[in-house]
C-alpha cells in the first residue's frame, strides 16, 4: 500500500507514535488510509452542508475497511465575490487548490482519495489534482441548491443578480425587490442552474469520475447522503482494482464531457476548465475540439439561466444517465469509457430512460440542431472567443454596432447604471484577462443588468474576461490574445462597428487593414497595479485563456 511509506516497519515506529496520538487503533494504522479532501467553509453556501456529506464519506470508507482522514481546501463562492477586487481571486483559486491538494496527498501518502466540493473552481482545481496525482480517486459533490419561489414564481440567483438592472430602470418595486432578495437562494447546495458550479459537477459525473446522480441529486435530499456513503465504500473498490483517475479520463472520456456540455448548454468557464484537466492528464483539447463537437451535438436541455428549468428538474427527469442514454441513441458518446463504479458508461446507462421529455428534449425536438455553446473567431479574437448561444436570443445571433469600449468592469457599470448605453451598442471590456486581470474576472454583474434592463434583446458584450454560467444574451468572452498580450481588442475604439455572427462563429472589427496597423504601431498594453502576492505571480505565470488558462510549464 502506498501508505505504508509512512506506517509499516521499524523505522516508522515514530509516524505509529503520532497516527496513536490521534488515537487510532494498531488496526485502523493496518487499514488502507484514505485522505477526503473537504471544501467546507461557513461562507459558500454551496459548501455549507459539505462536513455531512463527508461523514457519510468517512461512514462509507469505514464499512469498507478503510481508515479515512479528512483535509481541507479553499473555496471561493463567485456569486459573493463577484464584481468587486474579490473576483480576481476566483480563478486563480483554481490552480491553488490543485497546489494544495498535492502538497497534502504526497506529504502524507493515502492510498486513495475521495475529494468532496461543490463550487466554481473548487471542482475543476480537485479534477487537475486528482489526474496530477493519479492515485485512486472519486468525487461526490455536495449537490445543487433547490430553485425558490416567489408568487408562483421559480427564482435562482440569476434572478437576483438581473434584479440590480431592473432596479436601477425602476422597473421593480421595493417589495419586488425583497422577495427576489429573500427568496432566490432558499439553502445550501450549488446555485440551481446550469451555472459554472453544477456544470462542472455534471462534466464529474460524465467523465467517469462520480457516481451517477454526483452531478443532479438535490443537495438537500437524502439520496445525496447516501451516495456519499456509496462513494466512500466505492473508492475502497477502486483500490483493490487499482483503477486510477488516469485510467478513466482519457480522449473518449473527455469526447463525452464535451458532447455533454453542448447538450446541456453548460457555462462558458467549461471551456477553460475542460482543456485544463485534459492538460493534467496529458491530453489536448483545444476550442476547435468544443466547435466541432457542438457542430453534431443537438441542444436537448435547457437550463436556468438559459430556460426555467433547473437541476432539480433534471434529476427528476433522469438525469444525466438519462441524457446519456438519449446521446447514445444518436451515436454521439463513447459508451465503452471505464468510470469509479467499476462498470462502463454503456452498462451505467443501460436502463436509464428520459421520465420528462420537455426537460430532456429529443433530436427531433431539440432547442437548436448544434451545441449551447460556440467559439467565435476572426480579426477580434484569431485565438478564439466563447459564447453561451444557447442563452442568446434569436435577434442577437447575427448583430452589428458601435463599440462602447471601457478598460474595467467597474467602468462598464457606471456606464450601464447611468443609461449610457443605448440599443445597438457592443460593450467592449478588456484587460479583464488571465494576465489583464489579473484573475480574469466574471463579468455577471453586467451582464444581469443588461438583461435586467431589457437590453439584452439589443445590446452585446464582448471580453477578454468571462462570465458567470448565470449570464445570458449575447455575452462572448475568453477573447484571445487578450488586451494585456497585445491582443486586437486592445485597439478597439469608441464608435468602431464590431461585427458579430454566432451562426457561422465570426467576430470581427470592422476597420480597414491599414487603420490597424497604425494603431498596432502605436500600442502599448495597460498594465493594471497589483500588490505583491498571488496576483502578481499568477500574472506572470498564467497562459492564455484560449489554452485553459493553466500555468506556463
Amino acid at each position: 500500500m502506498r501508505s505504508d511509506q509512512m506506517k509499516s516497519g521499524v523505522e516508522r515506529i515514530p509516524h505509529r507514535s503520532l497516527f496513536k496520538a490521534l488515537g487510532l487503533t494498531d488496526e485502523e494504522i493496518k487499514r488502507p488510509m484514505i485522505g477526503i479532501v473537504n471544501a467546507q467553509n461557513d461562507i459558500i453556501p454551496g459548501h455549507l452542508h459539505l462536513n455531512d456529506i463527508v461523514e457519510a464519506v468517512k461512514a462509507g470508507v469505514r464499512i469498507a475497511g478503510g481508515t479515512p482522514f479528512q483535509f481541507p481546501a479553499i473555496g471561493v463562492c463567485d456569486g459573493i465575490a463577484m464584481g468587486h477586487e474579490g473576483m480576481r481571486y476566483s480563478l486563480i483559486s483554481r490552480e491553488h487548490i490543485a497546489d494544495s491538494v498535492e502538497i497534502m496527498a504526497m506529504a502524507h501518502p493515502f492510498d486513495a482519495l475521495v475529494f468532496v466540493p461543490n463550487c466554481d473552481k473548487i471542482v475543476p482545481g480537485m479534477l487537475m489534482a486528482a489526474l496530477r496525482l493519479n492515485i485512486p480517486s472519486i468525487f461526490v459533490s455536495g449537490g445543487p441548491m433547490m430553485p425558490g419561489y416567489s408568487n408562483g414564481k421559480k427564482l435562482t440567483v440569476s434572478n437576483a443578480f438581473e434584479a440590480v438592472g431592473a432596479a436601477g430602470a425602476n422597473n421593480i418595486n421595493e417589495d419586488e425587490i425583497n422577495s427576489i432578495e429573500d427568496y432566490s437562494c432558499p439553502g445550501c447546495g450549488s446555485c440551481a442552474g446550469m451555472f459554472t458550479a453544477n456544470s462542472m459537477n455534471c462534466m464529474t459525473e460524465v467523465i467517469g469520475l462520480g457516481l451517477p446522480g454526483n452531478g443532479t441529486i438535490p443537495a438537500v435530499n437524502a439520496a445525496r447522503i447516501r451516495l456519499a456513503k456509496e462513494a466512500g465504500m466505492k473508492i475502497m473498490e477502486l483500490l483493490e482494482k487499482n483503477i486510477r483517475p488516469r485510467d478513466i479520463v482519457t480522449e473518449d472520456s473527455l469526447h463525452n464531457a464535451l458532447t455533454a456540455d453542448m447538450a446541456l448548454g453548460c457555462s462558458t468557464n467549461t471551456v477553460l476548465h475542460l482543456p485544463a484537466i485534459a492538460h493534467s492528464a496529458g491530453i489536448k483539447v483545444n476550442l476547435n475540439d468544443f466547435n466541432k463537437v457542438s457542430k453534431a451535438t443537438p441542444h436537448l436541455v435547457k437550463l436556468s439561466p438559459a430556460g426555467p428549468d433547473t437541476l432539480f428538474d433534471l434529476w427528476q427527469a433522469g438525469g444525466l444517465p438519462a441524457l446519456m442514454k438519449e446521446l447514445d441513441e444518436y451515436g454521439l458518446i463513447k459508451t465503452n469509457c471505464i468510470t469509479v463504479t467499476g462498470k462502463t458508461v454503456a452498462e451505467n446507462i443501460k436502463g436509464a430512460c428520459v421520465k420528462n421529455p420537455e426537460v430532456i428534449r429529443t433530436r427531433d425536438k431539440a432547442y437548436s440542431p448544434d451545441g449551447g455553446l460556440a467559439v467565435l473567431w476572426g480579426n477580434l479574437a484569431p485565438d478564439g472567443a466563447v459564447v453561451k448561444k444557447g442563452a442568446v436570443l434569436p435577434e442577437m445571433m447575427v448583430h452589428s454596432g458601435p463599440a462602447r469600449v471601457f478598460n474595467s468592469e467597474e467602468e462598464c457599470m457606471e456606464a450601464i447604471m447611468g443609461g449610457r448605453i443605448t440599443a445597438g451598442d457592443v460593450i467592449v471590456v478588456r484587460y479583464e484577462g488571465p494576465k489583464g486581470g489579473p484573475g480574469m474576472r466574471e463579468m455577471l454583474t453586467p451582464t444581469s443588468a443588461i438583461a435586467g434592463m431589457g437590453l439584452d434583446s439589443t445590446v452585446a458584450l464582448i471580453t477578454d474576461g468571462r462570465f458567470s454560467g448565470a449570464s445570458r444574451g449575447a455575452s462572448i468572452g475568453h477573447i484571445s490574445p487578450e488586451a494585456a498580450a497585445g491582443g486586437l481588442i486592445g485597439i478597439v475604439e469608441e464608435g468602431d462597428i464590431i461585427s458579430i455572427d454566432i451562426p457561422n462563429n465570426k467576430l470581427e472589427l470592422l476597420v480597414d487593414e491599414k487603420t490597424i496597423a497604425e494603431r498596432k504601431a502605436k500600442f502599448v498594453p495597460l498594465e493594471k497595479p497589483v500588490p505583491n502576492g498571488y496576483l502578481k505571480r499568477y500574472r506572470n505565470m498564467v497562459t492564455s485563456a484560449n489554452t485553459g488558462a493553466v500555468f506556463e510549464e
